[in-house]
């Protein structure tokens, strides 16, 4: 499956919430992407998420469906780690 990164640009500060977590994850089992993790900013206005979709509008339209911003999409191919180079 393949692989992308998002940048969500907030104007608020993020709140998360179970609840939100829960709705998040329903509507992108609907729409066929899995979220693996994110990283928030240290002001708590942008987030970069690693996601598995089929395609990039998957990630779009599960985004509006959540209320979610999805300011940059960037499809990424390889992981590396520094401990592959040992």
């Amino acid at each position: 499956m393949p692989r992308y990164v998002i940048e969500r640009n907030f104007a608020e500060q993020l709140e998360a919430s179970k609840q939100a977590n829960d709705r998040i994850n329903r509507i992108n089992d609907e729409e066929g992407v899995k979220w693996l993790f994110s990283f928030l900013s240290a002001d708590r206005k942008k987030t970069y998420c690693l996601y598995e979709a089929p395609t990039e509008e998957a990630i779009r339209v599960a985004a509006r469906r959540a209320g979610l911003p999805a300011d940059v999409i960037v499809a990424v191919s390889q992981e590396i780690r520094p401990d592959m180079f040992d």
